[in-house]
């Protein structure tokens, strides 16, 4: 199943010439590892407001992409973070690595339409 609604990235970025639509891939690519990990150490150390920065900010970017499943899970740990409350995190981000995982792959798909 698709994460990414493909008709609304198009729409999104129809403006945009396509070597720009592929560095904005690409950047986000690149940035994965170090914002996971950014959020992997907040959630250890249970630095709240670190889980609130860093999962807004990769919420933001992933809803640059309209994957709305994803960009729904990096807000509920944003909202674990703005409140204080990580009971369930864990979890929640366990599957949030898989979905942007996932996300990662269909960017690379739509990435290769930008070359």
């Amino acid at each position: 199943m698709a994460l990414i609604d493909r008709n609304q990235f198009i729409e999104n970025f129809q403006y945009f010439d396509k070597e720009i639509v592929f560095e904005i891939i690409e950047i986000f690519i690149n940035e994965y590892p170090d914002r996971m990990k950014s959020i992997t150490e907040s959630i250890a150390n249970v630095d709240y407001d670190n889980i609130k920065f860093h999962c807004h900010s990769i919420k933001g970017v992933i809803a640059n992409f309209v994957a709305p499943e994803v960009e729904q899970q990096a807000r509920e740990l944003e909202m674990m973070g703005s409140g204080k409350n990580v009971t369930g995190i864990d979890e929640l981000f366990s599957r949030f690595k898989v979905s942007t995982v996932a996300l990662i792959e269909e960017l690379k798909e739509i990435q290769q339409e930008y070359k």
